[in-house]
């Protein structure tokens, strides 16, 4: 039978562990009557949030077993494979079926999300990534596999996330030329109210911060530094090394991305087009685009477009012309000139870097 993970939002004064426990129980009562097997559940005191995995023959039989026993069914509920539980969630300890973490304290379900980009115009360095992978395992991350897009890591542990980030960073910071790099750090619950996939959300947001925003810089969003400010002796969010990116800039930079992302492959989208699907004028776009990523509109729109042409020259699945097109620019010469102006390389050179 498949796995599914719900979400409950307790709307109560009165919350507490020995509650979700009590409700628990009642769930074990009446499951069998349903087909449905309780596996294992996370509890949020702070923000009266409960994650409850449990297997069973369908949506309905999972909910029909809330229903029954004590009322309080899921705010969502999402299929979840084998494979996404063992990489998330299987981690730390359960008594009684309640989730610890392997420093025996209940588990939240929170997980903190590193992503790391970089980019080698070199082809020289290649082996840093495998010193990446070490602090990864040192710091007890799980590395999450995924195509053509940075290294992806999980944390139970958000002390340990900003700790490899630091350490990451100094690594990546003692290349001596021709390499970009940008990290970011999330940290956000399993399901979401209105997602479909595990950790939906906070995927969205790491790949979001870790594109959009200045290089060889550390993105950090507000909810890691808020959870970071109650673990004793955890580091320092120096201004010097992070930017911490509040609530309302992420909301910003997510309708950037949103907008970018259906309009970058038309080469008459511009400043103009911008600001008018921003609903700002020009003077306000500029005050805020500059404020949150440290580009003006231009600039972030060309950068967005050259970092696209990055991953698709490292594809190499199309010409520099077709590429050059693709992303909205009007001739591959002008893509070529601003392309090596941005890298200090051309993009066949680019190719070749890779192709070693």
């Amino acid at each position: 039978m498949p796995l599914y993970m719900d979400i409950h939002i307790v709307d109560s004064e009165n919350f507490s562990v020995e509650d979700v426990v009590t409700a628990h129980m009642q769930d074990l009562a009446v499951q069998e009557k349903f087909g449905v097997i309780q596996i294992k559940y996370w509890v949020d005191v702070e923000n009266k949030k409960i994650f409850c995995l449990m297997e069973g023959p369908s949506k309905e039989a999972c909910n029909a077993v809330h229903l029954e026993s004590h009322g309080n069914t899921a705010c969502n509920l999402i299929e979840v494979s084998d494979d996404e539980y063992n990489l998330f969630l299987n981690i730390g300890k359960s008594k009684e079926d309640l989730a610890y973490t392997l420093s025996d304290k209940v588990d939240a379900g929170y997980r903190t999300f590193l992503l790391v980009n970089t980019i080698d115009f070199t082809g020289k360095y290649n082996h840093y990534t495998n010193r990446i992978y070490q602090i990864i395992e040192r710091y007890e991350g799980i590395n999450i596999a995924q195509a053509n897009k940075g290294i992806l890591m999980s944390f139970i542990d958000a002390k340990n996330a900003i700790i490899s980030a630091i350490t990451i960073e100094k690594l990546l910071k003692s290349i001596p030329d021709n390499y970009e790099y940008r990290l970011a750090l999330v940290t956000g619950n399993p399901v979401d109210v209105d997602g479909e996939k595990l950790f939906e959300e906070t995927k969205k947001k790491i790949n979001i911060l870790g594109r959009i925003g200045l290089n060889n810089t550390i993105y950090v969003d507000e909810i890691t530094k808020t959870i970071l400010a109650k673990i004793p002796q955890s580091p320092k969010l120096s201004s010097e090394v992070f930017t911490i990116v509040g609530l309302n800039d992420y909301s910003f930079l997510e309708k950037i991305s949103a907008v970018f992302n259906s309009n970058f492959q038309n080469p008459d989208f511009n400043l103009e087009k911008l600001n008018v699907a921003l609903g700002l004028s020009k003077a306000q776009s500029y005050r805020k685009i500059k404020s949150v990523t440290g580009f003006s509109p231009n600039q972030l729109i060309q950068e967005l477009r050259l970092q696209k042409s990055l991953r698709a020259l490292k594809n190499n699945t199309n010409t520099v012309a077709e590429i050059a097109y693709d992303l909205g620019f009007n001739s591959p010469t002008y893509f070529t000139r601003v392309f090596k102006k941005r890298f200090k390389i051309l993009p066949t050179s680019f190719i070749k870097s890779f192709a070693k």
